[in-house]
């Protein structure tokens, strides 16, 4: 699969999450068989640009390419400066978020909300394009099937965003109405892929190798985006590249696996955040690793107390141990479950 002129590693997709995509998070999923991550949001707004906050953001330091930025705002000329903004400090492709339901966004009519204006939305999409095309820069943009159920306009919208230059569209299965609730339906994924040309990557639940592949097969798409699914298993894009191409499920990882990559993960997570704020904001992945080992509520009460990063690898490494020494099977690698977490839980049986 291509995006303008990057080819990517493969076609599983590491969707921009606010909170958390950072770079440590990417670097992890793409180590793990992802193809392609973009970054989580960042604001257009220039009085923002250069907040710390915002910089964390945007940090690329030893990531490999391609790398991509995404971009939120309302404003056509704002976005377009945002754009080469980014691109000045590393940014080779560029997203545009149409597609977070967050209500503080949204308010703000950015991210989904745009979708209800779809000449405000078909104005940001000509003006980010305009600035990024001389620079060989390509443009993508994710968005939702509509603000809500009956204002579906994936298809319109789609046809419009290629007539202006988008390069590739990823669309989650669900409308700003339905946030994350419910399931996602894939119908609207297959009429926008079927409208346009560009490539097309389908998202929204996409929790096991085999929706995955039912994915694929519903959607026509050219490409798999997976977001909250990765969080606390990053692993899932091997485990997905390895049943598409096999038809077979991949061993999961061995306690002792999910403890390195955890652990690792943690540095470098402190290495992008002070120790303070790095702590803090590692305590959700920490969460999102354990919580489907026994004991992993209880422990992630206790990880909710612990104050220094010292404390929270040693906390990790000792409760991992325990659960080594409590489970005398886990050197034989299981078959991985379809459910998110089993097989976590299934390591520790």
């Amino acid at each position: 699969m291509h995006i303008g002129p990057f080819a990517l590693a493969n076609s599983l997709l590491v969707a921009p999450m606010a909170g958390v995509t950072d770079r440590p998070f990417r670097q992890l999923c793409k180590r793990l068989g992802a193809g392609y991550a973009v970054s989580e949001m960042v604001t257009s707004r220039p009085d923002l640009q250069n907040s710390l906050k915002t910089v964390r953001r945007a940090t690329h330091a030893g990531e490999p390419g391609p790398i991509a930025v995404q971009i939120a705002g309302t404003d056509g000329p704002m976005m377009a400066a945002a754009a080469l903004f980014n691109i000045e400090r590393g940014a080779q492709i560029i997203d545009i978020n149409m597609g977070c339901p967050a209500k503080k966004v949204c308010n703000k009519w950015a991210g989904s909300a745009l979708m209800q204006d779809e000449a405000l939305a078909l104005s940001i999409v000509e003006a980010v394009v305009a600035a990024c095309a001389p620079r060989g820069v390509p443009v993508t943009l994710k968005m939702r099937t509509g603000w809500c159920q009956a204002h579906k306009n994936a298809v319109t919208l789609a046809r419009a965003f290629e007539n202006a230059g988008v390069q590739m569209l990823a669309v989650h299965g669900r409308t700003r109405e339905q946030g994350y609730k419910g399931e996602a339906e894939y119908d609207t994924i297959a009429a926008v892929k079927a409208a346009v040309r560009i490539p097309v990557a389908a998202n929204g639940d996409i929790t096991s190798p085999e929706k995955a592949l039912a994915v694929l097969q519903a959607t026509g798409a050219d490409a798999l985006m997976i977001g909250r699914a990765a969080q606390g298993r990053p692993w899932i894009f091997r485990e997905i590249a390895h049943f598409l191409a096999t038809g077979t499920h991949l061993a999961p990882p061995l306690v002792s696996e999910v403890k390195r990559l955890l652990v690792e993960h943690l540095y470098d997570h402190y290495s992008l955040y002070d120790e303070f704020i790095g702590v803090r904001s590692a305590r959700k992945h920490i969460g999102w690793y354990l919580r489907a080992l026994p004991g992993g509520e209880a422990f992630r009460a206790h990880m909710n107390t612990l104050e220094d990063s010292a404390a929270q690898v040693a906390a990790v490494e000792q409760f991992s141990g325990c659960i080594e020494r409590h489970d005398g099977s886990h050197t034989r690698p299981r078959r991985a479950q379809p459910a998110v977490g089993h097989d976590l839980m299934e390591l520790a049986l």
